[in-house]
């Protein structure tokens, strides 16, 4: 049964609750400028602010304390220029510590901030992947070197998920080795009492910020999905591509564009699923793409449960073919059927249809 006393005196009253606001404020872009993102400036306060510190008894800690934040004060001003925003955000952030930061304890904890939690975050932060392609990409080269091109299906499918676990097993190991170290130098930081309570305070800051801090960085990942892998397929088989056709306008989402050896094109379209989206698809009819020499529209699509015959059938007659996994039902059903098997294909043949296509002859495997 947990101390709900204790547990507000560590949240509200305890030196060690701002090891949490700290590392916010540190990073905090909009108010302050982020200046934790300084290592060159935070290793500068870390050194000199230490060296004072601990200095032997003879210097009283109130005037530890004055010098202490006078060091800061002049770091952190003199690390921007006069005039500029970011000074404005340095003086925001001086009113902010001069508010928090009383007495030496408070300093301590200011610096155990800093070098515990702030600069470990930054260096593991830094190790994660900014694109998870790289993972799909290594990844998908194993599998065609060892299976071949009939794997295609089976890279299309699982791309995503490549990417995300890849990118995920990153941030697992970067959390799990800073925080791993970070209970290791709490043991070792006896320089004022502190109470189980207080150590989960401080652990469990650091993960909240990486947590925050890695969710920006999955943001920023996204996307790089479905229309990666054509790119991918392209450049592993050596494909061509090309830009699409001049003034053709249509809101289908087309990925990669090659000449056929006819000097037709072809559009790929990469996507999870059509969903509402084929209507606005239809727009783009077979007179529309005879007009600027577009054979066909292919649709890799990964996620066909969706995909009804009124679907397949009126896209089709508008020469836009899909591309689905081979043992899905939607295909297996839809091949069979007189009115549909010309308007689909399985997706372990898209790299013999685009050779054919640009009349090359690629490898057995």
């Amino acid at each position: 049964m947990r101390n709900t006393n204790e547990l507000n005196d560590t949240i509200y009253k305890s030196p060690w609750r701002n090891v949490y606001w700290f590392t916010r404020n540190l990073l905090n872009t909009d108010q302050y400028g982020a200046i934790g993102k300084d290592d060159d400036l935070m290793n500068e306060i870390l050194s000199e602010v230490t060296a004072i510190l601990f200095l032997p008894n003879s210097i009283p800690d109130n005037e530890k304390y004055t010098v202490c934040m006078d060091i800061i004060r002049r770091k952190i001003m003199t690390s921007a220029k006069i005039g500029t925003k970011t000074i404005n955000l340095r003086e925001n952030f001086i009113v902010y510590l001069e508010q928090e930061i009383k007495d030496s304890r408070d300093l301590i904890v200011f610096i155990f901030t800093i070098q515990y939690i702030v600069q470990p975050t930054n260096r593991a932060i830094a190790n994660i992947p900014s694109d998870d392609v790289a993972f799909c990409r290594n990844t998908a080269e194993n599998i065609l070197k060892s299976l071949g091109r009939k794997s295609v299906a089976s890279i299309l499918s699982t791309w995503d998920t490549m990417g995300v676990a890849g990118c995920l097993n990153a941030e697992r190991l970067e959390v799990v080795t800073e925080f791993t170290q970070l209970r290791s130098n709490l043991q070792a930081f006896n320089l004022f009492p502190r109470s189980e309570f207080e150590d989960n305070a401080i652990l469990t800051a650091f993960v909240q910020e990486f947590e925050r801090r890695a969710g920006q960085k999955r943001k920023s990942r996204a996307g790089n999905s479905l229309e990666d892998v054509s790119t991918f397929l392209f450049n592993y088989y050596g494909f061509k591509s090309h830009e699409k056709p001049d003034h053709f306008q249509t809101d289908i989402e087309v990925d990669k564009w090659f000449k056929c050896s006819d000097g037709w094109s072809i559009g790929i379209s990469c996507k999870r699923t059509l969903r509402e989206r084929w209507k606005q698809v239809s727009s783009a009819d077979g007179n529309a793409l005879s007009r600027y020499k577009i054979k066909e529209i292919w649709h890799l699509l990964t996620y066909d449960k969706d995909l009804s015959d009124d679907k397949i059938t009126m896209l089709g007659q508008q020469r836009q073919v899909f591309y689905l996994m081979d043992n899905s039902p939607r295909y297996l059903s839809a091949k069979e059927h007189i009115g549909m098997r010309d308007y689909v294909r399985p997706l372990s043949s898209l790299v013999d249809d685009i050779a054919i296509e640009q009349g090359i002859t690629l490898a057995k495997k």
